[in-house]
């Protein structure tokens, strides 16, 4: 192995605004970033005066009519003393923009297809196209054009040397002296993507093989990287001799002397990846985030910050992952082994951790054994498909709604398709009036167009024989209710993901603090109490064995001490620990004897966290804590008694910059409103609307958010009593707005609420 001395990257802030991925970057200066989005825009941020950890939105650049990709800089200058910037994009046009107004001064048209690099040539500027051609720009006008391959051409670089480089999708890269090809570079198995100089030694290039090159003018390949599990679209170098690349396999790669050091995990293909002169890391990303990465000690992100970015990565993978033909999130949690089964050998899959896993029932003994984990087969294997231990022609997947787990419908064909709907409307206690539906869902998707019925059936909920579609009724048909998608809402949501370790880590690294401090010396734990608080995390980690664990009041007892005396500053990590001890049901079981021996305590907190300095990490995690509650019916009293409190407490959150926040509080409301439609509390559900209109109407909420408050509001209007209040409050200008996103489950739910709204 080689001896490699390196820092590694850390979170250093993240730059959030975009509405679609983010493309591409251009480094302006350390102080300056531009970055374009597939929403058509351009967005320059500039380092806050405040915290110089973090950028901020400066200018948003409007003007292209399809997603920008590449960008370049132009240095400033007497006429633009901010510089200027140049864009490509797919609607064949280059841009330049006055970095002072953010205005268009030269609109470059000619070519034919999607703009794909731009690169500064002196004073001209050259770019690339999927048309095949290189073009070369002088003061706005159309100097050179030639057709560089025969097949598009992905980039364009300017090097040192005072050549040009291009790379296309004929897996060749070739150096242009003018319009005179110089040289071929060959080696590249598929389309070369992403091009960048390497000081002092050549060019780089980023390749749809999965490879990054290291290239010397002479055309000598010096290193060939090799390390990404898909297409590599970008790559940069630093002065340091760092290099870093982007890829659709969701990592952006670092590397020192040709071996990768680092791999930066991300929620979503890396499109772009560039230095800083700082040696600091900017990468685009298909979420919409651009991010910053750092490794100098000051620049950091906040522990919380980093966080919520390890808890984002953990729930995208887990909503990506399969287990048995199904994701692994839409998995029930353990707490379905609370059921007994119904049969002997009776199966169920629940999610432990990363991982599902099969249990069967023992009727003799009355318990869950666990039979092992549950993986998926190699792709395109044509098993029938298992479902609770049997084999079926078809499972099919049926959505009822956010949060809920997909629902499984086994068929065969040998199956009357009404008898099958009619047994799974019953098993899964749903309307009778979705029986035509999931009817005509399963011949579509069984490819039985011509079924035919056969007449001795029997409808199992009446005794009579089914309604056919296309012969004539023998009675007065009641109009069907309407259907709708994601309303009403079913069930509550948990924030059910921890980073244990981080954790632990940080309760002992406050515990630490407190100790020498004189003030705080009696409010840390002793030894034995941090020895305690590691086995609390132990029960916790071990899922499986939920059912069989259990915790001591001194536990409970212990985690509410330090929440109650530790400085506020400090008690977000065990508030984070009891968001996870109030889902394991003898940890429920005893916080609530807590709150009821001493009624004010939750309250207590609440108001602790909540003051003038509130936190964004205290509230994070006591939002979570609340939303979890809800999870066992032990605190719904407790949770109605307080709603009022609650939800004034927290009011704030709807319009705050830190994302994780707007979706746990979101998440209150839409369980609140679950809760508060089954008590029939007029009072608490007109509050949850009102505060769930606010995020619904909320320009800059998050997508997530947005629809979960569109759910709320669907829910208490279809099955609570706040259905004209909605309508006062101008519910159909919302559902209009969220019928016009561009977000297929916003238009679904914006849909739901106004056909509700047409209902008499």
């Amino acid at each position: 192995m080689m001896d490699i001395d390196f820092n590694e990257y850390k979170l250093r802030c993240e730059l959030r605004g975009h509405d679609d991925d983010v493309r591409g970057i251009c480094v302006c200066t350390d102080e300056n970033i531009a970055t374009s989005s597939r929403d058509r825009t351009i967005r320059v941020w500039s380092l806050g005066s405040d915290d110089k950890r973090k950028y901020s939105a400066s200018k948003i650049l409007l003007g292209h009519t399809s997603f920008v990709g590449p960008l370049a800089s132009i240095p400033p200058s007497e006429e633009y003393p901010e510089g200027r910037l140049v864009s490509g994009s797919m609607d064949t046009s280059v841009l330049v923009w006055n970095l002072v107004n953010g205005e268009v001064v030269q609109s470059l048209k000619g070519h034919k297809m999607q703009v794909t690099g731009v690169t500064l040539d002196d004073d001209d500027i050259v770019s690339s196209s999927v048309d095949q051609t290189l073009k070369r720009w002088r003061n706005g006008q159309l100097v050179e054009s030639w057709e560089a391959h025969q097949s598009p051409v992905q980039a364009v670089l300017k090097l040192p040397s005072g050549e040009l480089i291009s790379g296309s999708s004929d897996t060749t890269l070739k150096l242009w002296k003018g319009k005179t090809s110089l040289r071929t570079f060959t080696g590249h198995a598929d389309t070369v993507r992403g091009l960048a100089v390497m000081p002092d030694l050549g060019f780089l290039s980023a390749s749809h093989d999965g490879s990054i090159r290291l290239w010397a003018l002479s055309g000598e390949v010096l290193l060939d990287m090799v390390g990404h599990t898909s297409i590599v679209y970008s790559v940069d170098a630093h002065a340091s001799g760092l290099i870093v690349s982007g890829s659709e396999d969701r990592h952006a790669k670092i590397w020192k002397d040709g071996v990768c050091v680092q791999s930066l995990e991300h929620p979503g293909c890396v499109w772009d990846a560039k230095f800083l002169e700082s040696g600091d890391i900017v990468t685009a990303c298909s979420d919409g985030v651009a991010r910053v990465w750092t490794v100098r000690d000051g620049m950091i992100a906040d522990q919380m910050e980093i966080d919520a970015f390890d808890s984002l990565i953990s729930q995208y993978k887990l909503s990506r992952k399969k287990v048995g033909g199904m994701k692994l999130d839409e998995l029930p949690g353990l707490d379905a082994l609370t059921l007994p089964g119904t049969s002997d050998g009776q199966t169920k899959v629940v999610r432990e951790g990363d991982n599902g896993v099969a249990y069967a029932w023992n009727m003799s003994e009355q318990r869950w054994d666990k039979i092992g984990e549950v993986v998926d087969g190699p792709d395109g294997v044509g098993d029938r498909p298992i479902l609770d231990g049997a084999q079926y022609d078809f499972v099919f997947d049926v959505d009822i709604g956010d949060g809920e787990p997909i629902r499984k419908l086994p068929y065969n064909r040998s199956e009357n398709p009404y008898d099958a709907a009619d047994k799974w409307l019953l098993k899964e206690n749903l309307p009778v009036a979705y029986r035509q539906q999931i009817v005509d869902f399963i011949l579509q998707n069984s490819g039985q167009k011509d079924f035919n019925f056969n007449p001795s059936f029997r409808d199992p909920f009446t005794g009579a024989n089914a309604y056919v579609p296309g012969q004539a009724s023998h009675t007065a048909a009641t109009p069907a209710k309407p259907l709708y998608k994601h309303i009403p809402k079913r069930g509550v949501l948990v924030f059910d993901v921890a980073q244990y370790d981080g954790i632990l880590k940080k309760m002992t690294e406050f515990n630490n603090t407190l100790r020498p401090d004189p003030v705080n010396t009696d409010k840390s734990m002793t030894e034995a109490e941090v020895a305690r608080v590691g086995a609390i995390v132990k029960i916790l980690k071990d899922t499986s064995h939920y059912h069989a664990t259990n915790f001591t009041d001194m536990d409970i007892a212990l985690l509410l001490k330090v929440i109650q005396a530790w400085p506020a500053a400090m008690i977000f990590p065990a508030t984070d620990l009891v968001r996870m001890l109030v889902l394991h049901p003898h940890g429920a079981s005893l916080l609530i004897k807590h709150v009821e021996n001493n009624n004010d305590l939750l309250l207590d907190v609440i108001k602790k966290v909540t003051e003038d300095s509130a936190l964004p990490a205290n509230l994070l995690t006591t939002v979570r804590v609340l939303v979890n509650l809800f999870k066992n019916p032990s605190f719904h009293h407790w949770l109605q008694r307080h709603h009022s409190q609650i939800l004034d407490a927290f009011s704030n959150c709807y319009s705050s910059p830190n994302k994780n926040l707007q979706l746990a509080y979101s998440t209150l409301l839409l369980n609140y409103a679950v809760l508060l439609i089954e008590k029939k509390d007029e009072e608490g559900q007109a509050q949850v609307l009102s505060a769930a209109l606010q995020i619904a109407e909320e320009e800059g909420a998050d997508v997530d958010s947005k629809f979960r408050s569109l759910v709320a509001i669907g829910s208490l209007m279809l099955e609570g009593l706040v259905k004209k209040i909605a309508i006062d409050f101008e519910v159909e200008s919302i559902a209009k707005s969220a019928k016009s996103s561009k977000e297929a489950k916003i238009v679904e739910v914006g849909t739901d609420i106004d056909l509700l709204i047409r209902q008499p």
